[in-house]
């Protein structure tokens, strides 16, 4: 799965840091970065506690299909 952040939305109020500290940052401008794109297992658990906890609604989950290589 693929984190997307509305970065017009996000108040960078670190709920979603709090949740999963290995996926998100806040940085020295109180901007939120993402430390990895995309997640699965165990961390995406938690990711989905994050998304699921943003009180504006700038987290989204989308799923990543890989397309074959068109010969």
């Amino acid at each position: 799965m693929k984190i997307q952040v509305d970065y017009d939305l996000c108040e960078s109020n670190a709920v979603c840091v709090r949740a999963a500290p290995e996926v998100f940052v806040v940085d020295e401008s109180d901007r939120l970065m993402l430390l990895a794109n995309n997640v699965d297992g165990e961390l995406l658990e938690r990711v989905k506690v994050a998304v699921r906890r943003c009180p504006r609604h700038a987290l989204k989950l989308i799923e990543v299909t890989e397309h074959p290589a068109l010969s």
